[in-house]
């Protein structure tokens, strides 16, 4: 892994990121797992193995769709289950028709994403989750379902609503207690921006530091840097997660297990994962993960086509080829301190490639 090595040291001198944790693993047995760089470029703290990163959208499938995972598997709720059968404000609106799977593989009609937080923050904190569901149900689908793949933060607030309203729980809450917890993940969590003075579940001296924000006139740190899930309180289906790479891959190592019937924890079925991580003939994606896409995909070259991952805006990903049990995650604060450093676009199926040259070769 000499050139992985190198070519992560060379990507914090390049400012493709101030600093970053790869972790590299085949059959769930760690191979590679390095930390670089800094996790503030102010205080000069330094990236750790145990460094705690803002795991953006990487929230949707390591949180919301393990939730999705937990109620289909208890018979709660059911992929084809239409938004205006479980949530009654959508009943009468164009998009009362769009199913879970929709949802799940973005390809419910619904826009991208919609900056929610502009009309959201001139609400009190306690009154804003109501607010934003408000805005979810009049927000107008702009192609008739299954007609394309538009991948949508927009779909996955919906399903933070569903788990929340089908379970009687928060989604946090319901992630810790029927997913992380039985799994023995304590490095997977949010962070509740409402509750003034909390604890926080980590030493926030390791918190990697994301974006000097504009509008909020901080830098953000130990608060989530996505604009819709912080006007939220800092808890989203598309948003909000936080986590360390060994968490990440604790709790991937254990979808993979599952994949192959191995699994150890009892808290997932190999049938209902099977389903999930199966790429859907209705759009360009599985169930909730990302597949790679035809042309430049960000896993690169040498992934096979069995092959689920995600990508977060801040600047983390993974990627699991499901045929030969290789995991990569690369978890990055690229947006510190700001969201216009996009050199990671290039960087990833560089690195993607190196790993997969020295593990196959």
């Amino acid at each position: 892994m000499k050139k992985v090595d190198k070519l992560m040291k060379q990507a914090v001198a390049d400012r493709v990121f101030p600093g970053g944790v790869l972790l590299v693993s085949k059959e769930n047995r760690i191979l590679f797992f390095e930390a670089y760089g800094e996790s503030d470029i102010y205080s000069k703290s330094l990236v750790t193995t145990e460094t705690v990163f803002d795991l953006a959208s990487l929230t949707k499938p390591l949180a919301t769709v393990p939730a999705i995972i937990m109620l289909v598997q208890d018979n709660r709720l059911a992929l084809t289950d239409k938004l205006g059968q479980i949530l009654p404000d959508f009943a009468n609106t164009d998009k009362a028709d769009i199913s879970i799977r929709n949802l799940l593989c973005h390809n419910s009609g619904l826009p991208d994403y919609q900056p929610y937080y502009k009309i959201l923050r001139k609400h009190h904190a306690d009154d804003r989750k109501q607010e934003l569901q408000k805005l979810l149900v009049k927000e107008p689908s702009e192609y008739p379902k299954k007609e394309r793949t538009v991948y949508s933060d927009i779909g996955f607030m919906i399903l933070e609503w569903i788990v929340e309203a089908v379970s009687g729980h928060r989604l946090d809450s319901f992630t810790e207690r029927e997913i992380y917890k039985p799994i023995g993940l304590n490095n997977l969590f949010f962070i509740d921006l409402n509750i003034q003075g909390a604890s926080l579940p980590f030493d926030s001296r390791n918190i990697a530091a994301t974006e000097r924000c504009p509008w909020r006139k901080i830098l953000l740190k130990a608060k989530v840097h996505d604009d819709n899930a912080f006007v939220s309180g800092g808890i989203g289906g598309h948003a909000g997660l936080f986590g360390t790479a060994v968490d990440v891959h604790n709790l991937l190592s254990e979808i993979i297990s599952v994949f192959h019937g191995q699994g150890t924890t009892g808290v997932f079925q190999t049938e209902i994962i099977r389903l999930f991580l199966t790429k859907q003939k209705d759009s360009e994606r599985a169930l909730g993960f990302d597949t790679p896409c035809a042309e430049n995909p960000s896993c690169g070259r040498y992934f096979s086509e069995n092959t689920v991952g995600h990508l977060g805006f801040t600047g983390v990903s993974f990627w699991i080829d499901l045929d030969r049990s290789i995991t990569v995650i690369l978890l990055t604060n690229r947006v510190h301190p700001s969201r216009d450093n996009e050199r990671i676009k290039t960087f990833r199926p560089v690195l993607h490639d190196a790993v997969m040259e020295t593990l196959l070769h």
